[in-house]
């Protein structure tokens, strides 16, 4: 089973605890990029390569609003992600259910 593109791109940049974090964050709701910035440890400019690699994996888009960049979740790729989890897993769990049926 292979996963889409865009999903494979979604994987790694979730790999990431800070970029899991981030994803967290603006769930809720769309934030500029200094209310992200503030609630974490690392530099700005550390925060924006992050969400970078985020909006490039599709996982986040970027709103000018004057002079910010407000982001937003955009849960699609989260959802191909889910998909591809609940195949895999389905599939593993039939084959050792099917393994623990031949031994009895």
């Amino acid at each position: 089973m292979r996963l889409p593109v865009s999903s494979g791109a979604a994987f790694r940049a979730l790999a990431d605890d800070t970029r899991r974090a981030i994803i967290e964050t603006i769930a809720a709701r769309p934030l500029p990029v200094h209310e992200i910035a503030e609630r974490f440890a690392i530099s700005r400019p550390a925060v924006s390569k992050h969400l970078r690699i985020l909006a490039e994996a599709g996982l986040v888009r970027a709103d000018r609003r004057g002079k910010e960049n407000v982001y937003a979740l955009d849960p699609r790729p989260l959802a191909e992600v889910r998909e591809w989890i609940e195949l895999y897993w389905a599939g593993r769990l039939a084959t050792l259910k099917d393994l623990a049926e031949r031994k009895h």
